[in-house]
């Protein structure tokens, strides 16, 4: 099945896990029929838990779950998983390193009818400062197959984030998807573009579009980050730009900036400034007011290189 859709590509992997391995557990919180977690609960409702609109509880269950022997998938929106269950998953899921996996669906500005309260463009960052935390961001459906069977056999925590629409995949169906290994979509001499979820698309037209050589890198794990692998696949170019659905604070551009802190390599930033999101008729449209768009990281692109 050719998938194009995150969240139904997740819910459709976890059923097909649930299969396999009858300790794999799943728990929403009130969102099932958005975090497609409802599949799973047709296919296995002994092993399914609803605890309503109680995110903190939610992460509380799970880490006592998890401690029985199970491995639990923890649903929610992005912005309530990564922030209204903070101190549970920081005191007791993180700090315990349990094997539970917090899903954040609906990430990014993808929730774009209900403004600021539901936009996450702070989870990355949130997420990635916790120890002890995995933080995976699929480029694509395809990727969130593999992302998720990887997950599932890794025995830590872990975000997850997905976005909410449907986008064509850009990597390849089946690719084995390993923690940490960042990938290279298309090879170039004169700029890095490192990507990350739903702008690993975006990167690839604009160095499609663009006059330069461009090698564009699909980032899927935020943390933990090769360092030594992003050094090597930035040196040899001119630049880097770091293309994310995120705040420039904190996120994969951070992260990048982090890695190459002892380069000389300059670095630019595609990416929402230090703002919150806001209500609109439609995703795009939205993409378009932060400039999180294809144009967007070729004037990037572009004023990198003239600068140096």
């Amino acid at each position: 099945m050719k998938y194009v859709n995150q969240r139904i590509t997740y819910g459709n992997t976890l059923v097909e896990l649930g299969r396999e391995n009858k300790d794999i557990v799943v728990m929403d919180a009130d969102l099932g029929g958005s975090t497609m977690g409802k599949l799973f609960e047709l296919e296995y409702p002994d092993r399914h838990y609803e605890v309503g609109i109680a995110e903190a509880n939610m992460m509380s269950i799970a880490a006592g779950l998890s401690q029985t022997g199970k491995t639990v998938f923890t649903n929610s929106f992005a912005v309530f998983a990564s922030g209204r269950a903070y101190d549970q998953i920081r005191q007791t899921i993180s700090i315990g390193k349990l094997n539970v996996k917090i899903v954040g669906s609906s990430a990014g500005l993808s929730d774009f009818g209900d403004g600021s309260t539901h936009q996450s463009v702070e989870d990355l960052a949130i997420m990635r400062a916790i120890p002890n935390m995995v933080v995976i961001c699929p480029a694509d459906a395809n990727q969130t197959v593999q992302a998720t069977k990887a997950i599932a056999s890794y025995n830590g925590p872990v975000y997850l984030r997905l976005n909410r629409h449907d986008y064509p995949n850009v990597t390849p169906e089946s690719q084995p998807f390993v923690i940490g290994q960042p990938t290279v979509l298309k090879e170039g001499t004169d700029i890095t573009i490192f990507a990350t979820g739903i702008t690993v698309g975006m990167a690839l037209e604009a160095a499609a579009a663009s006059k330069h050589s461009i090698k564009v890198v699909n980032v899927s794990t935020i943390k933990p980050l090769n360092n030594e692998k992003i050094i090597e696949l930035a040196k040899g170019t001119k630049a880097v730009v770091c293309a994310e659905e995120h705040s420039i604070v904190g996120g994969l551009g951070s992260a990048i900036a982090e890695a190459l802190r002892l380069t000389p390599i300059p670095i630019e930033f595609v990416g929402i400034e230090d703002n919150f999101g806001c209500s609109a008729h439609n995703y795009d449209e939205l993409l378009q007011h932060y400039d999180i768009t294809p144009e967007a990281i070729i004037k990037a692109l572009e004023a990198i290189y003239n600068e140096n």
